[in-house]
């Protein structure tokens, strides 16, 4: 397929998907998530769906779970919305953005030299 046209396709089923998460879900673990990026397989048969779940660890597996046995359902409205020949598969994922406050502090122990805090020295 062409690279524009799944680019494309991809953008609108983004805008779709966050918008079944927002709107039409009544789980309230839906309310603050948001997909941040839908990647289409060269087929366009698979999409990996990257969504943004702030909170805890726990917070975020339970989110993810939620939406992975939701999944039927989003792709079921995706194909009735989007005019394609046939609906991708659904895999979602966490998308691994770094919140700004700890990049930062990750960014100024670099410019130190210093390795993390869990890391031992080698040469001890």
């Amino acid at each position: 397929m062409d690279p524009r046209r799944l680019q494309r396709l991809s953008e609108t089923m983004r805008e779709e998907i966050n918008e079944i998460i927002g709107y039409e879900m009544s789980d309230p673990r839906f309310l603050t998530m948001s997909v941040t990026d839908v990647h289409l397989s060269h087929d366009s048969r698979s999409a990996r769906v990257m969504v943004r779940i702030p909170g805890a660890k726990e917070v975020q597996r339970e989110g993810l779970d939620a939406l992975i046995r939701a999944g039927g359902f989003i792709r079921q409205q995706v194909a009735e919305r989007i005019d394609v020949f046939r609906a991708p598969d659904l895999r979602f994922e966490l998308d691994a953005v770094v919140e700004t406050e700890k990049l930062a502090h990750l960014l100024k122990r670099v410019r130190r030299g210093r390795p993390r805090e869990d890391q031992k020295n080698p040469i001890e």
